[in-house]
């Protein structure tokens, strides 16, 4: 799935949450929480392949080794604090990243690909890519197109929410 795309999934989960527990759309804090969560592992595993580090993009930060502790920490210090909601949108967000990078590969047979569950346990090869799902009036169907789809409508969404965190960034980058 596309890194931006990510995003979108993880606040579409956060705000099906909200409704759900809070009875209405996400708040500031929590959105960005969720939102953040969900950019993180490929944050992490794109710069270390950027820097050389590791040779493919999907590795310690895909890895459920590290992920579910990392959110047992979050959730502990959010609750510590008072701000277990945070610690629950994050969780939300970084686990919605990880499920979401496993359909492709399952539906195109690419099992080998599966190995970012359990790096550095399981072997991780070079991502392959973007996923052909089949042919309708002679116009090939990729994994794109789906990830463009919920890419409009989880903006839809967000946009109709009154775009939490928007305000929020934007006095951040105002300073």
């Amino acid at each position: 799935m596309q890194p931006v795309v990510h995003l979108v999934v993880g606040y579409i989960c956060y705000a099906a949450y909200a409704r759900w527990r809070l009875d209405g759309p996400p708040a500031d804090a929590p959105a960005l929480a969720a939102i953040g969560g969900a950019a993180l592992p490929d944050l992490i595993d794109q710069s270390l392949a950027a820097a050389g580090i590791t040779g493919v993009t999907r590795t310690i930060g895909h890895s459920l080794l590290f992920v579910v502790p990392l959110v047992a920490v979050v959730w502990l210090y959010t609750r510590a604090r008072d701000r277990e909601l945070l610690g629950v949108a994050f969780a939300i967000g970084i686990l919605s990243h990880i499920a979401t990078d496993m359909p492709w590969h399952v539906l195109a047979g690419d099992y080998d690909e599966l190995g970012f569950l359990l790096w550095p346990i399981t072997p991780m090869p070079e991502y392959s890519g973007v996923k052909e799902l089949g042919t309708v009036a002679g116009v090939e169907i990729t994994t794109l197109w789906l990830e463009a789809v919920i890419f409009v409508a989880g903006i839809a969404l967000w946009w109709q929410d009154g775009r939490p965190g928007l305000e929020a960034v934007w006095q951040f980058v105002r300073g």
